[in-house]
């Protein structure tokens, strides 16, 4: 800096034209570029460094092969104002500003010791353009370590938020393992309709169907042979009872009214089990009834 004011300072009073204005050219871009390399450098360096600490190290050829649908200009134009992109957008020159708004601003503190710096010797003016331009350099690079900062953690934020799912998201995982309600009510429903059925179909084998004799049925069969006690084949309340003595019926099995025999079959045993020693003796008397009934 300070030789490139020396040189403009060698150049009062002599003549300007097209040879000389076009020396002066080069030389300020020379120079100038020679300036900013340093800084320009560790920016460079300081941005390779934040996306290695945001994405780690990649490497893809895919991003250089040529893909003509990226060339689709109503495509292009409607990425271009996405909001997300715009957000990005906004944050990349809110950034390059932020850093060039710090090194301007020591740059401009610095230009003023410009007079005092213009009395030293050319070794000790080199040294004080090292350290300036040091400092400089390093407020960007500051800054731009900051933002990377501030990116990694709101990348991984976002990631993790990304990895967190929605309530409804929960709801439908919910169902996935334990299953659709509706579904689950759909099968409730065919396998009691296919339990009742099998239950139906063992009324015209059974012995006796006991009744209350409206609310309650209970068809009871004895097998010597294959139980110790009878056994309750079908049961049912109102209309399923209904349609246990409709069946009885239809196949002559006897019907016998008894309702406290026949309220507690129905509470007190399952289907398909025996009923229980304290219900032997009325359930003997019924069946005693009905094998004399059969013999007549």
């Amino acid at each position: 800096m300070i030789l490139l004011f020396r040189y403009y300072f060698s150049l009062i009073g002599s003549p300007l034209d097209k040879a000389s204005m076009l020396d002066i050219a080069i030389v300020t871009i020379r120079e100038f570029l020679l300036m900013v390399m340093p800084l320009a450098t560790a920016v460079a360096i300081a941005g390779i460094v934040g996306a290695i600490a945001q994405f780690g190290f990649l490497y893809t050829t895919k991003a250089v092969m040529p893909d003509f649908k990226k060339l689709d200009p109503i495509k292009g134009i409607k990425n271009l104002f996405l909001l997300k992109k715009m957000i990005e957008g906004l944050k990349v020159t809110l950034k390059s500003f932020t850093t060039l708004g710090v090194g301007f601003v020591f740059f401009f503190y610095f230009i003023l010791e410009l007079p005092t710096v213009a009395l030293f010797n050319l070794h000790d003016q080199l040294e004080w353009l090292k350290d300036k331009m040091l400092i400089i350099a390093f407020a960007m690079l500051l800054i731009i370590f900051l933002f990377a900062i501030i990116d990694v953690i709101i990348v991984r934020k976002q990631y993790f938020d990304g990895l967190k799912m929605s309530k409804q998201e929960i709801k439908d995982e919910m169902k996935n393992m334990e299953g659709d309600p509706l579904i689950k009510s759909k099968i409730r429903q065919i396998q009691m309709e296919a339990s009742r059925k099998r239950m139906m179909a063992e009324v015209p084998n059974a012995d006796v169907v006991i009744t209350n004799p409206t609310h309650y049925a209970v068809a009871i069969k004895y097998d010597a042979e294959k139980s110790h006690a009878p056994i309750v084949t079908a049961k049912g309340m109102n209309y399923i009872a209904q349609q246990i003595k409709e069946i009885a019926r239809e196949n002559s099995v006897h019907i016998v009214q008894n309702p406290p025999l026949a309220r507690s079959l129905y509470n007190e045993v399952d289907l398909e089990k025996p009923i229980p020693e304290a219900l032997f003796g009325a359930v003997a008397e019924v069946l005693a009834y009905v094998y004399k009934m059969n013999k007549k």
